[in-house]
């Protein structure tokens, strides 16, 4: 229940290799997987997006591109989360088709890759940005377009700023993801709902088992779709960046961009490819949710 530190490469021994730690507690991290320039980059890309974001004064859709767009107390535009700024942002666009995720992942999921989650979250100061226990795989929709689900995909998110419990960083229940699709309640959204413990109760789940998942800019944390997680209010002075790319292995999946075939990277094609939204088609140009 305390502050445990997940277990990082260096710490790993020969006989647990960081593989072998993601299929047993449902999550790895690797320390300094971009450099303190390729951060900088990253981050000046997403403080561009944020402001595009925040001009729109409150949420926004262009086809996949979406603006997840709150009203502060002081009634400012709060910008909590954007889906897939790597069609305009070459940086972000770089780093989700960086070869070295390609070479991370071959061993979990193959080589060959569609990607279904591209966004970034932005946790300000305050309780907007909490996120209740929840497992991915419940917004793996429709479930039909996804098969093999807990040995096809794997989401990984890049630390931008310093992930510490007073920036309200992730917290994982280890090991939850052997137990599969616990049906929790969907009922409220997950994103500005706080965790709660009767929450995990009800599932057969204690949050004495919760790890945070500490995180200095630069390291590249890998999770489950099936592992239980949520993340608490950011107390501290600062926002908190992440940037989050799900990947699956592209025959078990029916949506999604391509991001690498034999391991190599797969631009975008001429117009996107259906993810989540279900009326891309019938409704791809600009508006305001």
């Amino acid at each position: 229940m305390g502050c445990l530190q997940p277990l990082r490469i260096a710490e790993r021994s020969p006989d647990q290799p960081q593989i072998s730690h993601y299929w047993r507690e449902g999550y790895a991290v690797f320390p300094g997987f971009f450099s303190a320039r390729e951060i900088a980059e990253i981050a000046a890309a997403t403080d561009e997006v944020h402001a595009e974001a925040a001009a729109h004064g409150r949420s926004f859709r262009h086809g996949n591109l979406f603006y997840n767009v709150a009203v502060s107390s002081d009634g400012k535009p709060l910008v909590r989360m954007a889906q897939w700024p790597s069609y305009h942002q070459p940086a972000l666009n770089a780093v989700r088709l960086d070869t070295r995720i390609a070479r991370l992942l071959g061993p979990l999921i193959g080589p060959d890759l569609k990607q279904i989650i591209n966004q970034i979250h932005w946790k300000v100061p305050g309780s907007l940005g909490d996120f209740a226990w929840h497992q991915d795989s419940r917004s793996r929709r429709p479930s039909s377009a996804y098969r093999n689900l807990a040995t096809s995909y794997v989401q990984t998110g890049v630390a931008i700023d310093a992930h510490t419990p007073d920036s309200g960083c992730m917290r994982f229940i280890a090991g939850s993801h052997l137990r599969g699709d616990l049906g929790m309640d969907c009922s409220r959204k997950a994103l500005g709902t706080a965790m709660s413990d009767p929450a995990l109760a009800t599932i057969g789940l204690s949050a004495e088992r919760a790890v945070d998942l500490l995180l200095e800019p630069g390291d590249l944390a890998i999770w489950s779709p099936y592992l239980v997680h949520g993340s608490g209010t950011n107390s501290s002075d600062h926002r908190r960046r992440f940037y989050i790319n799900g990947y699956v292995r592209a025959q078990d999946c029916d949506r999604g961009e391509w991001a690498f075939r034999d391991g190599l990277p797969v631009p975008f094609g001429p117009e996107p490819a259906l993810v989540h939204y279900e009326e891309l088609r019938e409704r791809p140009g600009p508006h305001y949710v």
